[in-house]
């Protein structure tokens, strides 16, 4: 038990401060109806297990070693990234269950997959925090472990959902459009200073 309550520990460490999924899922809740934003948070649950797993099991480490992979990953995650942010900034309809029931499920599948695999933040947290941590736990410990991560992961997300969801009643639509305006901007910047990392990567090779 106490591998598992090392890696629950150790993933809400890593979780809770990645700002991008934070903020979607936080949207999600905040503009869709509760079942929507639920199974929002579930597709973000299931991407960043699959991340998680994906890191602690060394696969991850091919990123960080990796230019080509480096560049790919900055370029099309500050592309994509940009276009979620836009979307909330530009956006005049906010908490509608019409807008929210006409989104494809593809649709909110992809931007979840866009804010957790193609967040180079997320990438190099998971795979330097648990890739360490598989280093030195025992054979018998790492299941425990990596399944206490993906504990964390899931009672985070819906346990960010519930408390947004449940808080959104005291909200007026001008309020939701501001938090909307608010985390798109976020968003935006994000998307500019992972663009901003993509040019001082790409420049040493165009000098060439």
């Amino acid at each position: 038990m106490t591998a598992f309550f090392q890696g629950f520990s150790v993933g809400l460490a890593y979780v809770a401060p990645i700002g991008l999924q934070n903020l979607f899922v936080i949207n999600s809740a905040l503009s869709r109806p509760p079942s929507v934003a639920l199974r929002t948070a579930g597709i973000v649950v299931l991407f960043d297990i699959l991340l998680s797993l994906t890191g602690f099991f060394g696969a991850g480490s091919l990123i960080t070693r990796s230019e080509l992979a480096k560049l790919v990953i900055l370029g099309a995650g500050s592309l994509l990234v940009f276009v979620i942010g836009a979307r909330l900034v530009l956006s005049r309809n906010v908490a509608t269950a019409e807008l929210a029931m006409d989104m494809p499920l593809w649709k909110v599948a992809w931007m979840a997959f866009a804010v957790t695999w193609l967040n180079p933040q997320a990438l190099l947290d998971v795979t330097l925090l648990l890739g360490a941590f598989r280093a030195v736990l025992t054979e018998s410990e790492t299941t425990t472990f990596i399944l206490g991560v993906t504990m964390s992961s899931c009672l985070w997300f819906t346990g960010l959902t519930a408390v947004t969801v449940l808080l959104k009643s005291r909200f007026t639509p001008r309020i939701l459009r501001v938090i909307n305006l608010v985390c798109g901007l976020v968003i935006c910047g994000y998307a500019v200073s992972l663009a901003i990392s993509f040019v001082e990567l790409v420049q040493p090779t165009l000098r060439q």
